[in-house]
């Protein structure tokens, strides 16, 4: 499965695709794939939870494009080929005049 990482967190990652292994076959989360995100990257883990250990709020998790947290949060369930991806907060940018 991939993950696609964007802005900052591309850059704790030195990659902005990832792959990581996880079965779908057996009713695999999005929580699950996002553990083997962090096996397999584990400078992501601080920049992505919060102090509790829960995906902090700044950070958007999608499937196919979809908040999960619309779905069924974590416990979204996985299909071969979705695509994930994690987006942290972007700013900047110019102001039109």
């Amino acid at each position: 499965m991939e993950w696609k990482l964007f802005a900052d967190l591309a850059e704790v990652a030195d990659d902005r695709e990832i792959s990581v292994d996880v079965d779908v076959g057996d009713g695999a989360t999005v929580g699950d794939a996002l553990d083997a995100l962090f096996e397999a990257q584990p400078s992501l883990r601080d920049r992505v939870l919060d102090d509790s250990g829960a995906v902090a709020d700044h950070i958007n998790v999608l499937r196919n494009g979809e908040n999960v947290h619309a779905d069924d949060g974590l416990e979204t369930t996985v299909d071969v080929g979705d695509e994930l991806a994690l987006f942290p907060p972007v700013s900047g940018g110019r102001v039109a005049e």
